[in-house]
């Protein structure tokens, strides 16, 4: 698939609860433009206030994922102001998929390297094509991949990060479902599919636990853990006098059918 000049860098249709956002610069492998940053964060601020949408996916249209950086718009200015800008609205939108109160999929369909690794961590969870590759793969163009560390180092763990961050050497899908990079493999035919299921299943969960549930567990990750563990029995112990544990747990105990959720 070819996007023509004129086409948005970004698409979105929405299918019932569920918004696909796609990634749409198939001809320069799909690489994170200022253009497509300010469009990403445009879509998430729009998401983050839109109670009948609850689960998004990002997917990408051609042979990539994404390449990460647009490195011809790197090169375009020598300025520190100019990147420094420009990766400030990157890592501001990657925070943005952390804050949205909607779990966030990323579909991988293929390469996914550098920032475009770093977006595929970002997101809360990832289905992969197991054709799919992964790298962060900036020392090889004399650049280590300070960005991308942050979300692949918090996937993968130290070790594994930093064997991708020196050696730039990708890896194959079934190594980043070992090291915690995606969520799931599944065969290229199946992707579509599969990565909509899983969607439409979490999107059938309550909301509001849903989206306060993933905010607190942001949250303590960066605790240590006693405090972790005080701070989720807190939350857990406000969750359970909500209406829709209430309702779920008497459903349960009483054999009922299950309820309906009350919104965010």
């Amino acid at each position: 698939m070819t996007a023509t000049p004129n086409e948005p860098v970004l698409l979105r249709r929405d299918d019932g609860p569920v918004a696909i956002l796609t990634l749409n610069r198939p001809r320069a492998m799909n690489a994170l433009s200022g253009e497509l940053i300010d469009a990403l964060q445009a879509e998430f601020d729009r998401l983050s206030a839109d109670q009948s949408i609850r689960v998004v996916i990002i997917e990408a249209t051609g042979r990539a994922f994404s390449t990460g950086h647009d490195l011809r718009e790197v090169a375009s200015s020598h300025s520190y102001n100019f990147h420094h800008d420009l990766l400030m609205r990157c890592s501001a939108m990657m925070l943005s998929i952390n804050r949205l109160p909607q779990p966030v999929i990323a579909k991988v369909q293929a390469l996914a390297t550098a920032a475009g690794c770093q977006l595929v961590a970002a997101c809360d969870l990832a289905v992969a094509a197991d054709t799919a590759t992964f790298a962060t793969s900036g020392i090889n163009n004399g650049l280590f991949c300070g960005t991308p560390s942050v979300t692949v180092g918090r996937n993968v763990g130290t070790k594994r990060a930093l064997d991708m961050l020196f050696t730039g050497q990708a890896i194959d899908a079934e190594a980043a479902l070992r090291d915690g990079l995606v969520s799931r493999v599944v065969p290229p035919e199946k992707l579509d599919e599969e990565t909509m299921a899983l969607a439409r299943h979490i999107a059938d969960q309550p909301p509001q636990q849903i989206a306060t549930g993933k905010a607190m567990f942001y949250h303590h990750m960066e605790l240590d853990l006693p405090q972790a563990y005080n701070y989720a029995t807190k939350f857990m112990a406000g969750a359970l006098q909500s209406e829709d544990a209430k309702a779920g747990i008497d459903a349960f105990v009483n054999k009922k059918p299950k309820p309906e959720w009350k919104g965010r």
